[in-house]
């Protein structure tokens, strides 16, 4: 198969788009969204994680090649694969929230505390180093579709891996209702009522990636981003961080999400949260989740203008395009989840109607947050 075949597949998978009518014009980050996610925690985040051992920013790889392509100024794809070597941006979100809820029970060692979080496997990774570095007992939930590459990934930061049957809200489900009876503290990437702070220091903590791209950039600040879904809380973070640190002059935010879970897009097609069933899972393992983050979701709403949604036939393509690039770009190493925004963009911008629709032009330069990288050895190669 040939690198312009791979484009060519990439191009003809159908893409669903829905426009977010909430979202109007230019404007600056609201007071609301400031109370429950603001500037400052974002910087109280930056600062701790940045202090831990082995911290770097992780590479922002420049796409110019596949940009001059698809007819638009520049790609820039964050690649999250070295973040401390745990493969995923995951890391800076579960492990950071450990370490406040450690530190937050001054009247416990933290012997004395068992962690645990439900998970497709990269936020579970996350938690389980996090618990392993501030000295806690960890559980992390896995659903069947979970590999065991992933699991095993898990065990060896020395957590316990509870297997659940269903999918992943099933999981968050068994992993909330045993953390009760035993006296177990959650660490969710997704909130509920009820359950707010955890999931807002998790988000916290990946502002750091958003930042770090920024940075990177420098004065040519990004027209559009990129993001993948799942329950929201990477995408909040992404949407979120350029609007304080840009204000009216924020990128056009565009969510990608696999369309057998595609929680957020039929959210923005209802104008309100929406949960879903999961039915088949998708080859995106980490975006397989049906329910909106309850803290999340009010950003995603003011934040976000576009919603698409793609098959998984678009995945193989695009890794191998980041692996092995026609176009002269780097070589770039992205597992199944990572290339979600990126297929999404591809698409897109190779199809008249969606072009126009997103505002891509000439002008554009576009920031994809590539979450992860070959976090499943096996998967990625087959």
């Amino acid at each position: 198969m040939t690198d312009t075949k791979l484009l060519d597949i990439i191009a003809g998978v159908p893409v669903a788009q829905v426009s977010n009518a909430k979202v109007h014009g230019p404007s600056p980050y609201p007071a609301a969204l400031k109370d429950a996610y603001g500037p400052d925690v974002c910087a109280a985040a930056g600062r701790a994680i940045k202090a831990w051992d082995g911290y770097a920013p992780t590479p922002l790889v420049s796409l110019n090649g596949l940009a001059a392509e698809l007819g638009i100024d520049g790609i820039f794809y964050k690649d999250e694969g070295p973040r401390f070597g745990l493969g995923s941006f995951k890391a800076l979100g579960g492990a950071y929230a450990v370490g406040q809820l450690v530190a937050a029970m001054s009247d416990r060692t933290a012997a004395d505390i068992t962690v645990a979080t439900a998970t497709d496997g990269n936020h579970g990774r996350s938690v389980a180093w996090g618990a392993q570095r501030f000295g806690c007992a960890c559980k992390i939930y896995m659903h069947a579709g979970v590999s065991q590459g992933r699991a095993d990934a898990v065990e060896a930061f020395g957590a316990e891996v509870i297997w659940v049957d269903g999918n992943y809200d099933a999981s968050v489900r068994q992993a909330a209702e045993d953390a009760a009876r035993e006296g177990w503290f959650i660490v969710s990437d997704t909130s509920w009522p009820g359950y707010t702070e955890v999931p807002g220091n998790v988000m916290a903590g990946y502002s750091v990636m958003m930042e770090e791209a920024l940075s990177a950039m420098g004065d040519t600040a990004p027209t559009h981003i990129f993001v993948q879904g799942g329950v929201g809380g990477l995408a909040a973070a992404a949407v979120a961080q350029p609007w304080q640190v840009l204000g009216e002059n924020r990128p056009h935010a565009v969510i990608v999400e696999p369309d057998r879970a595609d929680c957020l897009f039929r959210s923005a097609a209802a104008g309100a949260a929406t949960a879903m069933e999961i039915e088949a899972e998708t080859v995106m393992a980490g975006l397989s989740c049906g329910e909106p983050s309850m803290i999340a979701w009010p950003i995603l709403e003011a934040a976000v203008a576009d919603f698409l949604n793609i098959p998984d036939d678009a995945v193989a393509p695009t890794m191998k395009l980041l692996a092995r690039s026609p176009y002269d770009d780097p070589p770039v190493v992205a597992g199944e989840s990572a290339v979600c925004g990126l297929a999404g963009l591809i698409a897109a911008a190779l199809d008249d109607t969606l072009r126009a629709n997103l505002g891509l032009g000439a002008d554009s330069r576009v920031l994809i947050m590539g979450t992860e990288g070959a976090t499943d050895a096996a998967i990625y190669r087959e």
